[in-house]
């Protein structure tokens, strides 16, 4: 039977935390970046704690201290700010200025240097968000994949555009320029992977770039620091360890914020982008709040529909925006579907991060555990019950996940994003009302549906494609292969994430133009040949 006490018998004491995998000693950073110069901090800091555990002597449970970082005020924020726009310079400075082949080769240096880290940011991601090792070495490896499909994605479109168009007699190039200064904000789940999705294309397009690192998953930026310093000019990347609600509207009422990138919450969005003294003038990169369903049609294959379910609504604790987080059963199968799903879910591994296997790690901290337990009981209180073993269970940070049955409209878990290990689950008897819960909801992200029925999942197909940006037949909802577009309607994004669409996302077509005659051919010519712009030229990458 899981309990409280098996839970806190998975903590280790504190003499056993695994020397293989850990931190040699906690990382207390000292320092940030800003004008392309690492500059001292000798103020106020904050304590990291890692949603790992340990067992006291008296039988308590206790966050491990694995660091901390500068805990800043405006006055940084200001200078970082500043640091950026002076190195945009009005689209004059260095880096704006530079050939695409000039940035590309910066990027690859910096992907060199943070490859030379793996070991160190890997051991931080999981030590800081309680992801396991399997998965936090997956998430590295994936934002290098990343950053080299983002440099290809750049190289044909640039070859592209590297030829003149002539039409009416009008001569013209154009290419994609960039906007300014970008403030990047990525989100706590995937700090270094969904950071880099706004970061890395944001450089490749030449603007320049405050970087506040998320709430929880700050010290794994610390390796990086010398990297951006030496890939970089001075003033492109510039970071900010401040808290959000003081610093971030702060720089957006300077006018001075180009372009918001913000993984987080639309209510967040929303307040943020009304700082802005001239918000038709922001453009926002978002990627928001999402409540994922899985419809379940009554000829689904179970075996399948349970296994991509399972995965779709767990993986990482369900902390995903991609997760599943409603499922909707036909009423002829439900009871067959929850037998199978909570005995399949039995089987999970519960335990630390650096656990061979492990699928269920410890949440961010003890009031997720809060969260996840209010809603259950907000549930339960209106005729709903946890239907698997041990389901709700929690020691601090550890919780057990739940299988909550039968949710319904008017409970917290049937609109709320719950962003943790709850499963909640419905019945429908005419597949009008599940697509009815996906019409009337406030998100629109993605879609999962479980058939083998052509004819009804074609029509379903129709109406979910202008309601979500993703619909996936028999697999669980996700974000990859990286060149598929991501994106969401409703209150789930704003903007279109890929290794092209982040690329354009950051970016806006200019173009050079001039009457045909001879003299201006001949104009042309000459810059081309002598190579006079960088921006009227014919060069291919390679």
């Amino acid at each position: 039977m899981t309990d409280s006490e098996s839970l806190k018998r998975l903590f280790p004491t504190e003499g056993a935390l695994p020397g293989g995998q850990g931190l040699a000693e906690p990382l207390h950073q000292r320092s940030y970046l800003i004008d392309g110069r690492l500059q001292p901090w000798d103020g106020p800091c904050k304590t990291v704690l890692s949603p790992v555990c340990t067992t006291q002597a008296d039988g308590s449970v206790r966050q491990v201290v694995i660091g901390s970082h500068p805990d800043m005020g405006t006055a940084q924020s200001d200078a970082a700010l500043d640091a950026a726009v002076a190195a945009y310079d009005s689209g004059r400075g260095a880096w704006p200025t530079m050939s695409v082949t000039g940035r590309i080769t910066c990027m690859r240096a910096f992907a060199k240097g943070m490859l030379l880290r793996r070991q160190a940011i890997v051991s931080l991601i999981m030590w800081e968000i309680g992801k396991s090792i399997a998965d936090s070495r997956k998430e590295f490896d994936r934002t290098l994949e990343y950053i080299e499909a983002t440099i290809d994605a750049l190289k044909d479109m640039d070859n592209a555009h590297s030829r003149f168009t002539v039409v009416e007699n009008t001569i013209g190039q154009v290419r994609r320029t960039p906007l300014g200064v970008v403030l990047c904000m990525g989100p706590y789940n995937y700090p270094l992977n969904e950071t880099f999705c706004t970061l890395i294309p944001a450089l490749l397009m030449g603007n320049t770039v405050v970087l506040k690192p998320p709430q929880y998953g700050t010290l794994l930026f610390e390796p990086l620091l010398k990297v951006f310093r030496d890939a970089f000019p001075p003033g492109v990347v510039n970071t900010v360890y401040a808290p959000g609600e003081l610093v971030v509207p702060r720089m957006l009422a300077s006018g001075k914020i180009n372009v918001l990138a913000l993984i987080g919450s639309s209510r967040v969005a929303d307040h943020l982008k009304k700082q802005h003294p001239k918000s038709h003038r922001l453009r926002a990169v978002l990627g928001l709040d999402a409540k994922n369903a899985a419809i379940v049609l009554p000829d689904a294959d179970l075996a399948l529909a349970v296994r991509e379910c399972l995965l779709g609504a767990l993986t990482f604790n369900g902390q995903r925006c991609t997760a599943l987080k409603m499922l909707i059963v036909h009423r002829s199968i439900v009871d067959a579907f929850l037998g199978r799903f909570t005995a399949e879910l039995a089987q999970l591994k519960i335990g630390m991060p650096w656990e061979s296997g492990v699928h269920i790690t410890p949440l961010p901290g003890p009031h997720r555990s809060a969260y996840m337990t209010q809603a259950i009981e907000d549930a339960k209180a209106q005729g709903a019950r946890v239907v698997n073993e041990g389901g709700g269970a929690f020691c601090s940070t550890l919780f057990h996940p739940a299988v909550v049955y039968p949710v319904r409209e008017g409970m917290k878990l049937y609109r709320e994003e719950q962003f943790g290990p709850v499963v909640p689950v419905m019945a429908f008897d005419e597949v009008q009302e599940a697509l009815d819960y996906v019409i009337t909801s406030d998100h629109g992200q993605q879609v999962s549906i479980f058939g083998s029925d052509a004819r009804q999942i074609g029509a379903l197909v129709d109406p979910l494609v202008n309601q979500v940006c993703r619909v996936n037949i028999n697999c669980q909802c996700q974000r990859g292969p990286d060149v598929f577009p991501f994106a969401g309607r409703k209150d789930s994004a704003e903007g279109t994430l890929s290794v092209s669409d982040a690329l354009r996302a950051f970016s806006i077509r200019s173009m050079v133009a001039t009457r045909q005659t001879e003299a201006n051919v001949q104009l042309l010519n000459d810059i081309v040949r002598e190579h006079h712009s960088k921006f009227i030229n014919m060069g291919f990458i390679l």
